[in-house]
């Protein structure tokens, strides 16, 4: 067996890694850049199948070299140990010499280090937010990429099915989300919640019940909740779950890196039946979504697909909540939870095949609770996009 400290750091095929380059320097050239210069996780592990201390420098041409901090027993091609930021500028000058401009990765890097990393590029450099061109390529998923989001759907979905097992009466929703922790990282969950950006913060997903699903969070998600402490005001806040008062789960649907994303509302006893027409409303905008959601399609269409539907049944002042409502039904996954395409009534984006996106409409009742559906879906080339989280979308018993 080979010992980790002779493990490659270069963990993709190699087919595999020159289809993702091909996209990043697809997209590079598109919008005027020479190169990209990634130092954070979640491109760090779409550029090498692992998270490591250093950076992945991509030139237009697709030549790739690896800066390696730690851990430096690690093997491979083009790989350059560097103590600092700084050891990597005659390497980098080399490649591409001249004028170049080269994207950073500016929406997750403190500032202080996107100036020492402009600085360390010299004088004739400029540099430009290359966190767009990594978005757009791995908006795009390759077989493989969707491969491993299907997993993780499984796995997910195998836990959801075990939760009216874990309940008992008398729990709170903090009591309840404990043990659907437990029940996740038993079936190999990796607990790591990725999100971009420095705005969004939250701990293995959400679980809401009764009057909590309208307290407002400052965090741009579907749902609020107060949360157990003001320095994380999000989810489960100890309230008690009563029968006839719907719960819903969003939790944690990370098992290979990839995360799918799912949704599902629970019930102890007989749920009302605005609740049970609002959950069906839900799993039917899904599915219409699902099937309108074919390439080219305009994301904005999506919403206003979903609005229209929502007005219909007369359930617009509950939708995607109630004292506040989010502003958009959907949104791309896949290494983050919040990736490209967003499914908003602003949004630019336009559907590709090979995208993949978690739809969410969701509703808020005052008196009743949280409610609706979530599922995860593969944008195909062509038909309808395709369903990678199935399981029963009625309210599902907890008793």
């Amino acid at each position: 067996m080979q010992s980790k400290l002779e493990e490659n750091l270069q963990l993709l095929p190699a087919d595999e890694l020159a289809r993702r380059v091909a996209k990043v320097t697809s997209h590079m050239r598109d919008l005027g850049m020479d190169a990209v210069l990634a130092g954070d996780n979640a491109n760090l592990y779409y550029l090498t199948g692992r998270v490591f201390c250093g950076y992945v420098f991509v030139a237009a041409d697709g030549r790739v070299m690896y800066f390696l901090r730690r851990p430096s027993e690690l093997k491979g091609d083009n790989i350059h140990l560097i103590r600092k930021p700084e050891d990597m500028a005659p390497h980098i000058a080399g490649a591409i010499g001249g004028a170049p401009t080269v994207g950073l990765m500016m929406d997750d890097t403190p500032y202080s280090l996107i100036a020492r990393l402009q600085k360390m590029l010299g004088d004739g450099a400029s540099i430009a937010n290359g966190s767009q061109v990594m978005r757009l390529a791995r908006a795009v998923k390759t077989k493989l990429e969707i491969e491993m989001m299907a997993a993780s759907g499984v796995r997910q979905a195998s836990v959801y099915r075990e939760l009216p097992r874990v309940y008992e009466p008398g729990m709170t929703d903090l009591e309840f989300q404990f043990e659907i922790e437990r029940e996740l990282r038993r079936a190999g969950c990796l607990g790591q919640f990725r999100l971009s950006g420095p705005e969004l913060e939250i701990f293995m997903g959400n679980v809401l019940t009764g009057e909590n699903a309208d307290n407002p969070s400052p965090y741009d998600f579907a749902m609020g909740g107060a949360g157990m402490d003001p320095s994380l005001p999000v989810g489960a806040d100890g309230t008690l779950i009563k029968p006839g008062k719907p719960v819903m789960v969003d939790m944690n649907g990370n098992f290979t890196g990839y995360m799918t994303d799912m949704t599902r509302t629970y019930v102890a006893g007989e749920a009302p039946e605005i609740a049970v027409r609002a959950n069906r409303l839900s799993a039917d905008i899904c599915r219409a979504i699902s099937e309108a959601a074919r390439p080219g399609v305009e994301c904005k269409a999506l919403y206003e697909l979903a609005v229209r539907m929502v007005e219909e049944a007369g359930m617009a002042d509950y939708f995607m909540g109630h004292s506040y409502h989010a502003g958009f039904v959907g949104h791309g996954i896949g290494i983050t939870v919040n990736e490209m395409p967003v499914l908003a009534p602003r949004s630019r984006d336009v559907l590709e095949a090979g995208n993949t996106y978690a739809c969410e409409p969701k509703f808020v009742i005052p008196g009743v609770g949280a409610v609706g559906v979530e599922n995860t879906y593969v944008v195909e080339a062509e038909g309808p996009a395709h369903c990678i989280t199935v399981l029963d979308e009625n309210i599902i018993p907890l008793l």
